[in-house]
């Protein structure tokens, strides 16, 4: 199985940290402000112009999330000299959309131009380990039908919930500070006002289109390896869910990520490859030409390089899409992927590793041969 094509669309809506900053609801303490600055991005885009302020808002409306996916597509048959009608599966990948149901599928298929009877599957929730289990649903796909082609469409549009989270927030604590306060339902609304502040600074907006089919020419993908939850409550140090508010039809968002986020990311990556490369794995790794790492925050991505002993010019295409675009949750891989093909020369049977990890808890690692490319 190959990907044959890779496209990628981001918003014209482009904001710089400091404009963010300047527009932010609230005073931000100058140790705030240098947690913002170390999570290593200069600029996001996003779907919805920056509003955040607390007066009354309208029913979020799905348009722009829907364009961007378009967007994306068609830059994608255009380069794979394709058209809908070549597609006979379709796969839509995502974490926040302004409708919980029907699913970002449902929204696309005709959208997209596809008939009615196009089969297709939505995947919510996945977070950051979207990409690769999209492959796997393609692979199942193309193991019966193998003549087919398969779209898959990786939303990495999270605005719609961080956004939301700090609109209109009046104060933001010290991290240092919140640690020091006494009563624990204070401190505890302190932490969540602070990693809302962080959130909404990380993730930017961004969408991916695959194409994946049979052929001799894309990058071959090889087994996936995933794991999730080598311990039962793993999934708490990322995590995000609705809760009640106390108005009819009424519910508010509260999402979570550890101090131990990259700690347990080296972790889950490293159960992953050991069972994805086997014996030798050190050797191997040696022979990788280019990562792409989810790009969790800089922090992180300096934990994986550290770790793995990753040399820097193999690495900085995660880097650059950290920079340049914040944390794209499941768009993150092929985003780098795509900037890994067209920014460099690859001979025949090169190898690019991929290695995503996040909410779940759960990490994925995927080796990927070079075979031929078509620009």
């Amino acid at each position: 199985m190959q990907i044959s094509q890779l496209s990628t669309a981001v918003p014209k809506n482009t904001y710089s940290t400091e404009e963010l900053m300047e527009d932010f609801p609230c005073q931000i303490p100058e140790g705030v402000k240098q947690n913002v600055v170390n999570l290593g991005i200069s600029k996001r885009h996003l779907v919805n112009p920056v509003d955040l302020s607390d007066k009354p808002r309208d029913v979020l409306g799905e348009k722009a999330l829907v364009d961007l996916h378009v967007e994306a597509c068609e830059q994608s048959f255009e380069r794979a000299d394709l058209t809908i009608h070549d597609i006979d599966y379709f796969v839509a990948a995502y974490d926040a959309s302004p409708f919980l149901s029907p699913g970002l599928s449902f929204l696309l298929a005709r959208k997209l131009g596809f008939n009615p009877y196009i089969k297709h599957v939505s995947i919510q929730g996945m977070a950051c380990a979207a990409f690769p289990k999209a492959l796997e649903l393609a692979e199942d796909h193309l193991s019966r039908y193998p003549k087919d082609h398969v779209l898959l469409c990786m939303s990495g549009v999270n605005s719609y919930w961080f956004s939301n989270q700090v609109r209109g927030m009046e104060d933001v604590m010290e991290i240092d500070k919140i640690g020091l306060l006494k009563d624990k339902g204070k401190r505890q609304t302190e932490l969540r006002k602070w990693i809302a502040t962080m959130e909404f600074f990380l993730f930017g907006d961004g969408v991916a289109s695959v194409i994946v089919a049979n052929n001799e020419d894309g990058l071959s993908v090889g087994k996936i390896v995933s794991v999730t939850n080598l311990k039962m409550k793993d999934f708490f140090a990322g995590h995000a869910r609705l809760v009640p508010l106390n108005e009819p039809f009424k519910f508010g968002f509260e999402s979570y990520l550890d101090k131990d986020l990259p700690k347990l990311g080296v972790q889950y990556t490293s159960v992953a490859l050991r069972k994805l490369l086997g014996k030798n794995a050190g050797d191997k790794l040696d022979a990788i030409k280019k990562w792409a790492i989810h790009t969790g925050s800089k922090k992180i991505l300096h934990k994986m390089s550290e770790y793995y002993h990753i040399p820097d010019e193999k690495l900085e295409e995660s880097y650059k899409v950290l920079t340049e675009c914040g944390n794209l949750a499941g768009a993150s891989l092929p985003f780098i992927l795509e900037r890994i093909i067209s920014e460099n020369d690859f001979s025949r049977n090169d190898l690019i590793s991929t290695l995503d990890f996040g909410w779940g808890f759960s990490a994925s690692a995927c080796l990927l041969g070079f075979q031929k490319w078509h620009h």
